[in-house]
């Protein structure tokens, strides 16, 4: 099959011990992103297959109207609202989607929790320019630790705060409450309080209609002047503006994220970006190596078993019959 793979940032893609599922394939991989239509036309032409790396690229129906040949698009990961699937259905080409694992980016989570904390970045330019200490850090050990959404990484990360000597609390829907209870961890008594009373919230929620803006900038006016909010799952779930407004007047007092609307950030365009009390990093939560060879690897097999004509792991079904 003629394959391309876009948005391969770090051109890491063919150095994968997986990759070498796709011998025998016609493959080609780019290692910038664009999103002008007709330039990702230009660049998908003659493919029969795509495979996505998470969010990266936007499949719409007038991308696809641009691509006769496609049949094909096997998404690293759960498929999102990035891919028009009614449009693909349409057209007859199958979409399908992995899985990943939640350890990398719980554990990306608790590194900027550590590094924000202990202004680790900041204090390690400062002794590299030739300077000494500058910041006063805090220890998380008797800290109050919010996680929002009990999920597979939200568990982790309160495991990482309950190993750490903090005092860990979620809130989040009913089932996710139920969860974290089981296990033995508390539940906030409100959302007013969850935000006020906690030093540090990170938050794990999933991104659809209903969680999109659900953090808002009265939720992070309440929270501690001392305090740090920390989103390593979607930018899109904080209102817009909401968070570099709160920072402007001070509550929270730190940041640190992971996530961004629109990716990638070029030129230090961001508001969050360039200031003191923010930590941020460019979405890199699931990008390690282990996972890598999951999500391409998962990908990949989704690819050979489709060409194999017993396609697995199907979003849109419909398109099987047709």
């Amino acid at each position: 099959m003629r394959i391309v793979i876009p948005d391969d940032y770090q051109d890491c893609v063919r150095r994968l011990d997986c990759f070498g599922k796709l011998a025998g394939h016609d493959v080609t991989v780019f290692n910038d992103s664009v999103t002008d239509i007709d330039e990702l036309a230009a660049r998908f032409a003659g493919a029969q297959a795509l495979i996505l790396i998470r969010e990266r690229t936007r499949i719409t129906a007038e991308l696809l109207d641009k691509l006769p040949d496609l049949r094909l698009i096997s998404q690293t990961a759960k498929v999102s609202g990035h891919i028009d699937l009614a449009a693909c259905t349409a057209r007859g080409i199958t979409v399908t989607e992995g899985s990943g694992g939640p350890t990398a980016t719980a554990e990306l989570a608790w590194a900027l929790i550590m590094a924000s904390r202990r202004h680790l970045v900041s204090e390690a330019n400062r002794l590299n320019s030739g300077k000494w200490q500058g910041h006063l850090g805090q220890q998380l050990h008797g800290q109050v630790l919010g996680v929002w959404s009990y999920g597979r990484i939200g568990k982790l990360v309160a495991g990482y705060g309950r190993a750490f000597g903090m005092k860990v609390w979620v809130w989040g829907r009913e089932e996710s409450i139920a969860r974290a209870q089981a296990d033995g961890f508390e539940v906030a008594p409100s959302r007013e309080r969850f935000f006020a009373d906690s030093d540090v919230v990170s938050v794990h929620l999933r991104l659809n209609s209903d969680t999109e803006g659900i953090v808002t900038e009265s939720d992070l006016g309440c929270m501690k002047e001392t305090a740090l909010f920390v989103n390593t799952s979607r930018a899109e779930l904080v209102a817009p503006g909401a968070l570099s407004a709160a920072l402007d007047r001070g509550r929270p007092g730190f940041a640190a994220v992971d996530v961004y609307e629109t990716e990638p950030v070029l030129g230090a365009q961001h508001p969050l970006l360039n200031r003191d009390n923010v930590l941020c990093t460019p979405h890199i939560g699931y990008v390690e190596r282990g996972n890598y060879e999951l999500y391409l690897g998962t990908a990949f097999d989704n690819l050979l078993a489709f060409a194999a004509g017993r396609p697995v792991n199907v979003v849109n079904s419909d398109v099987i019959a047709r």
